[in-house]
């Protein structure tokens, strides 16, 4: 039996090194793009238009989403065309209004506990601003506890491009997998012949007609 129980471990620790994506296992994590920080941030077209393909494609591959806004008494609401036609509220309505917080990272109480009401789902699939303070604080607390943490790039920036690009390598070396939306979108998919492939197929080819600032 312990030989069986060390085998068992040994082959859960291989698949965590791997990192790969499974919608039954992943929640997404959306952290404070919100409007007073939209015109601030390096990139910031490509950081909403990345989110909207995001959190479009959750919805249709049934991962739960959860969001938080920094003091959005000072820093407004999560901006709206994060969304499939702008239209928040409807996204609410399933996942639930975004947390508030004056924490950095995403983890406050309500948040860990709405996170470990989701028993099966181990992976975070984590996007939003600032990459050095709230998100890179948020991926540090969830490998701490245990959950592995796939970074969305092309959906997460600072308002420098310095501070972002020295959050990934942070990230990175704590054992944080860097990935692309379409990169996390098809491996989630696995398959062309999964049932959702068309869907978010177009989906991305919708959103690859868009500038991705990070090209330039």
């Amino acid at each position: 039996m312990r030989h069986k129980s060390l085998l068992a471990m040994a082959t859960m620790q291989a698949a965590r090194k791997i990192g790969k994506l499974i919608p039954s296992n992943t929640s997404v994590l959306l952290c404070d793009i919100q409007d007073r920080f939209r015109p601030l941030i390096y990139n910031s077209s490509t950081i909403v238009n990345t989110a909207k393909l995001l959190t479009t494609a959750c919805d249709k591959l049934d991962m739960p989403c959860i969001i938080t806004e920094q003091y959005p008494k000072a820093f407004g609401p999560t901006v709206t065309d994060c969304f499939e036609n702008g239209d928040a509220d409807a996204f609410y309505a399933k996942h639930g209004a975004p947390n508030p917080k004056k924490l950095f990272s995403m983890m406050t109480p309500e948040v860990t506990e709405k996170l470990q009401s989701f028993e099966q789902r181990k992976t975070v699939l984590l996007f939003g601003i600032e990459a050095h303070v709230c998100v890179q604080q948020t991926a540090l607390d969830l490998l701490e506890t245990g959950y592995d943490v796939h970074l969305v790039v092309d959906a997460t920036s600072s308002q420098t491009k310095y501070d972002r690009e020295i959050a990934l390598q942070r990230m990175a070396s704590s054992g944080v997998y860097l990935t692309t939306a379409q990169s996390a979108l098809f491996m989630l998919l696995q398959s062309a012949e999964h049932p959702n492939f068309k869907e978010i197929s177009k989906l991305v080819v919708e959103h690859s007609k868009l500038p991705n600032e990070f090209n330039a």
